[in-house]
C-alpha cells in the first residue's frame, strides 16, 4: 500500500540537483553523490529525519538540471520545476571514499520557488504534491498493461536486463507503477524521461512510454537488419575486412565518408617512421607493420595492436644515449653526501666506476646489494646515476611469477604488452641508464614459467646486446645498461643467476651511524617537509638517541624516519593550535606522549653471576642481540633436554657440547655420574625461533660451569661454533653481534681465531671499549673462561695432576 505524503506550500525541503538522470516515483536506487552541494541537501534530511520520530521525514526533493546547463554554476532557469519528493534511506561511502546515496522516490512534485539557502550551502525548493490522476477504467488497463509487457520484452533483451527485473515487470499489476519502473530504466535522453515524469494522467503517461518502447524496438530491428545486409555481403575470402565493410555501409548510410582523415594520420604514422632514424632491420619491420595497418580500417581488432607496436617501436631509444664525463671525485662526493658510513661499499662502487672510466668498451659485471631492509640499497643506485649523470629505472621484481612479466608478451594474445625490461628502457628514453632490478631474490616460479630464467639473457653481458622482448620480436641491446640488483636474502636467488652477479653485502646501521642519518638527514628532511623550522623546533642528540633505541628496533632507518614523521605531526598540530608559539624544544615527556612507553627492553648483561649460566651473541635480520644459556642438572639417565624453541642446528651443538663435557669431566670429577645424571638448557624468550651454530661453545661453557660449579663472568660473551673434536669454528654477523654486546655492557667477547679479520668492520668505538679473546680450540676456552685451575677447584672428590695434564691435552697452559 502506497504511502500517503502531506505537505504545505510554504514548505522548503532540501533539494538534490540530478544532472544526466531523471528520478521517477515508486522506483529505490543508489545515487552518487560528490558535490558538497548535494551532500549539505542530503544531510539536512537525515539531520530532520532524525529529531522527528517518523523515519519520513528524510525528506527531499529531486530536479534534473537541463542539458547543457553548468553544474559549477547553476541558476534558477535552469532546474525542470517538475521533480519528485524522495526520502533518503541511508549514505553510505564506496570503497573509493565517495558518498552513495540510497533513495526512496515517493511522488511527483512540482516546484514553484527554488532558491540557494546559503546557511546550509544547499539548493531548497517549496511547491506542491501532483499525484497521479487515475483516468483509465479496469479494462482499457488491462490492455494497455499487457501491451507494454510484450513490447518491453523485446527491449529487455537487447539491453542486458537481469531475469530478476524481468520478473518484477512481469509480476506487477498496475499501469501507474509499470510505467513509472520501466522508464526509469530505458536508454532514452533525459528530455524524453522527463516529458514521461511531467504527466499526471496515468493514461496518457502510459501512452507516451507505449510509443516509445515501439520506438525503441523499430531501432533495434534496424540495427539487426543492417547487421545481416553486412554479413550477406560477406564471404570467406573477406573475413579479414568485416569491420571494415561493416563501417563503410554504416558510413554510406550516414551519407558520410571518413577515408580522408584515416588516410592523414597513416600518412603521418609513415612519415615518423621514416624520420626516426631507426636500425635497418627496424625500419624495415615497421615499414612492413605500416602497410598492414594502411590495408584495414581503424575499427579493425587488430588495426589497435599494430598501431601501438608501431608506437612502442618509435619510442624506444634504439640511439639516444646520455653522454657525461665520468668525474670520480663527484661520484665519491656524491656518494659520501647521500650515504654516511658504508665506506667499504662506497669504495667498490667508485673502483667499479673508475674501470667503466679507462675501459667504456668493457663489459662491467652486474651489482648485487644484499642488506636487510632500510640500508640504503635502492638510493645507492639511485647515486651511482648521479654520479654518472644517466636516468635511474627502478623494476620491483617481489612477487613476480610470469616470465612474460620480464621477456613480455606475445602480440598474438589479447592484452599483451612488453616486458618490465624494455618498459624501463621505453620510460628512460636513454639506452644506458642505471636500471635497478629491485627485490631480485622475491621471483618465484608459477605456472606462467620461470622469471627467474628470463633474467639470465638480461643479465649476460654475453648475451644482452641482443636481447629480445616476445612483444618487441627484435633484437635490443642492452649491453649499455648499468644494471644494478637488490635483495634482503641470498637463499632464494637460483645459483646460475647469482653467478651473473657480484655481491656487496651491506649489514645493518649501527647506534652511532643511525645517529648521525638521523641528525643530519632525516631530521631536517622531516622537519621541512611538515612545514617547520629547524630554528623553531629543536631535538638533543640524547632523545635522539632514545628514540634509536628504545622505539625502533630494525636494521635500516625507515622505522625511525616514521617515528620522526609521527612526532613531528604532533609539533605542526601545536603550532597551528598556538600561534604565539615561537619555539618548541623536544623532552622526554613530549616523545612518550607521541609514541607512548617506551616499546624496545634490549638485554643488558646480568650483574651477579651463578653457575651454569654463559652469556651468549646471536644474529638476527634487525641487527645483533645477547642471549643467555641457562643450564640445570638433575639425577636421570645421562640424556639432555632442550627449551627455548630451538631449532634443529643449535639443538645439535647442544648435544655436541655435553659429548665434550662428558668426555673431557669425567675422568676429572669423581664421585659425579653422568649416566645418572640429566642435563637441561634453555635460552629465555622461548616464543622466538634460534637456530644456528654460533652458540655452541656457549652451550658447552654453560654445562662445564655447571658441573664444576663455577660461575662465568657476566660480563663475558662468545659466540663459535663447535665440532666434535673440540676446534673452536668461525661464525658470522660478528659485527652486529660485538655492537649488540657493547650496547648490554659487556666487557670481554670471546670468538674462533679466524673471526679475527672481522674486527675490521667493527666501529672503533665499540672496539676501544672492549676487550677481545681468540681460541682455536676448548682448551684456549676453558683457560680464557676459568683461568689456570687447580684441583681445589673441582666439584667434590678429584683426580690428582696427572688427569688435569690428559684432560688440557698436553696444552702448555695447563688447565
Amino acid at each position: 500500500m502506497k504511502t500517503t505524503h502531506t505537505m504545505t506550500s510554504e514548505e522548503f525541503l532540501p533539494t538534490l540537483v540530478l544532472r544526466n538522470t531523471v528520478l521517477f516515483p515508486d522506483v529505490a536506487l543508489p545515487v552518487l553523490v560528490s558535490k558538497p552541494m548535494g551532500l549539505n541537501a542530503l544531510h539536512r534530511a537525515m539531520n530532520a529525519g532524525n529529531s522527528g520520530s517518523n523515519e519520513n521525514d528524510r525528506r527531499f526533493v529531486a530536479l534534473t538540471l537541463k542539458e547543457g546547463s553548468d553544474i559549477d554554476n547553476i541558476k534558477n532557469s535552469d532546474f525542470f520545476h517538475t521533480g519528485t519528493l524522495s526520502i533518503v534511506e541511508s549514505l553510505e561511502k564506496n570503497e573509493r571514499g565517495e558518498t552513495i546515496a540510497y533513495i526512496k522516490a515517493v511522488e511527483r512534485f512540482e516546484a514553484s520557488e527554488v532558491t540557494f539557502d546559503l546557511a546550509t550551502s544547499s539548493w531548497q525548493a517549496r511547491g506542491f504534491l501532483v499525484p497521479d490522476v487515475i483516468d483509465l477504467d479496469t479494462a482499457t488497463e488491462k490492455a494497455l498493461l499487457s501491451s507494454l509487457k510484450e513490447v518491453s520484452r523485446e527491449i529487455l533483451i537487447s539491453i542486458n536486463a537481469t531475469e530478476t527485473f524481468k520478473k518484477t515487470l512481469e509480476d506487477f499489476k498496475e499501469v501507474g507503477l509499470f510505467t513509472n519502473v520501466i522508464a526509469q530504466h530505458l536508454p532514452l535522453i533525459i528530455a524524453k524521461k522527463q516529458e514521461i515524469l511531467e504527466l499526471s494522467s496515468i493514461k496518457n503517461r502510459a501512452l507516451k512510454v507505449l510509443e516509445l518502447l515501439v520506438e525503441q524496438r523499430e531501432m533495434i530491428k534496424v540495427n539487426n537488419e543492417m547487421g545481416l545486409k553486412i554479413s550477406e555481403k560477406t564471404s570467406k575470402a573477406y573475413r579479414e575486412s568485416i569491420l571494415r565493410e561493416q563501417l563503410r555501409a554504416i558510413k554510406e548510410e550516414l551519407g558520410e565518408n571518413g577515408f580522408e582523415e584515416e588516410s592523414g594520420v597513416k600518412k603521418t604514422l609513415r612519415e615518423r617512421v621514416l624520420e626516426a632514424r631507426l636500425p635497418i632491420d627496424v625500419e624495415k619491420v615497421a615499414l612492413e607493420q605500416v602497410l598492414r595497418y594502411e590495408t584495414m580500417g581503424q575499427q579493425n581488432a587488430e588495426s589497435h595492436v599494430i598501431k601501438n607496436y608501431l608506437e612502442l617501436i618509435l619510442t624506444l631509444p634504439w640511439n639516444e644515449e646520455s653522454v657525461h664525463d665520468l668525474d670520480l671525485n663527484l661520484a665519491q662526493k656524491v656518494l659520501d653526501e647521500e650515504h654516511f658510513g658504508l665506506e667499504k661499499i662506497k669504495k667498490h662502487i667508485v673502483q667499479h666506476l673508475a674501470v667503466m672510466k679507462l675501459s667504456p668498451k668493457k663489459k662491467g659485471s652486474i651489482l648485487l646489494f644484499v642488506g636487510p631492509p632500510g640500508v640504503g640499497k635502492t638510493s645507492l643506485g639511485q647515486s651511482i646515476a648521479k654520479a654518472l649523470g644517466r636516468k635511474f629505472v627502478r623494476a620491483s621484481l617481489g612477487g613476480v611469477r610470469d616470465d612474460s612479466e620480464i621477456r613480455g608478451h606475445r602480440r598474438t594474445y589479447i592484452g599483451a604488452m612488453p616486458g618490465r625490461i624494455i618498459e624501463g628502457i621505453k620510460r628512460a628514453k636513454e639506452n644506458n641508464p642505471v636500471f635497478m632490478l629491485d627485490e631480485i631474490d622475491k621471483l618465484s616460479r608459477g605456472y606462467g614459467g620461470d622469471p627467474a630464467s628470463a633474467l639470465l639473457e638480461v643479465l649476460d653481458p654475453e648475451q644482452n646486446g641482443t636481447f629480445m622482448d616476445q612483444y618487441l620480436d627484435l633484437p635490443f641491446d642492452l649491453s649499455k645498461v648499468f644494471f644494478v640488483a637488490t635483495a634482503n636474502s641470498l637463499d632464494t636467488i637460483p645459483g646460475p643467476l647469482l653467478d651473473r652477479m657480484e655481491i656487496i653485502q651491506l649489514s645493518g646501521y649501527t647506534g652511532e651511524e643511525k645517529l648521525h642519518i638521523a641528525k643530519n638527514h632525516l631530521w631536517p628532511k622531516q622537519v621541512k617537509e611538515h612545514g617547520l623550522d629547524e630554528l623553531k623546533v629543536s631535538l638533543k642528540d640524547e632523545l635522539l638517541k632514545n628514540i634509536i633505541h628504545d622505539y625502533t628496533r630494525e636494521a635500516g632507518v625507515r622505522d625511525l624516519q616514521r617515528k620522526l614523521a609521527k612526532i613531528l605531526r604532533s609539533v605542526s598540530e601545536k603550532f597551528v593550535k598556538n600561534p604565539e608559539l615561537e619555539k618548541l624544544e623536544m623532552s622526554k615527556d613530549i616523545i612518550e606522549e607521541v609514541l607512548g612507553v617506551e616499546k624496545n627492553t634490549f638485554e643488558l648483561a646480568e650483574e651477579k653471576a651463578s653457575p651454569g649460566v654463559v652469556t651468549g651473541l646471536a644474529w638476527t635480520p634487525v641487527g645483533g642481540d645477547i642471549l643467555f644459556i641457562e643450564s640445570a642438572m638433575m639425577p636421570g639417565t645421562g640424556k639432555i633436554q632442550l627449551t627455548g624453541k630451538l631449532g634443529e642446528v643449535m639443538s645439535e651443538s647442544a648435544h655436541i657440547g655435553l659429548s665434550l663435557v662428558r668426555s673431557k669431566l669425567s675422568k676429572l670429577v669423581t664421585g659425579f655420574d653422568f649416566s645418572k645424571t640429566d642435563f637441561h638448557v634453555h635460552v629465555p624468550s622461548g616464543s622466538i625461533p634460534k637456530d644456528g651454530p654460533s652458540a655452541g661453545i656457549t652451550i658447552f661453557t654453560a654445562l662445564c660451569s655447571l658441573v664444576l660449579n663455577k660461575s662465568v663472568d657476566p660480563k663475558l660473551a662468545m659466540t663459535g661454533e663447535i665440532t666434535l673434536r673440540g676446534a673452536v669454528m668461525p661464525v658470522g654477523g660478528v659485527k652486529e653481534k660485538l655492537i649488540a654486546a657493547h650496547r648490554a655492557g659487556i666487557k670481554r667477547v670471546i670468538m674462533s681465531k679466524k673471526n679475527a679479520k672481522d674486527l675490521l668492520e667493527v666501529p672503533e668505538s665499540v672496539k676501544n671499549e672492549m676487550e677481545f679473546i681468540f681460541v682455536e680450540n676448548i682448551n684456549e676456552l676453558m683457560v680464557a673462561v676459568f683461568g689456570k685451575m687447580s684441583p681445589s677447584h673441582f666439584y667434590e672428590s678429584l683426580i690428582g695432576p696427572p688427569y688435569l695434564e690428559d684432560f688440557a691435552m698436553k696444552n702448555e697452559n695447563g688447565f
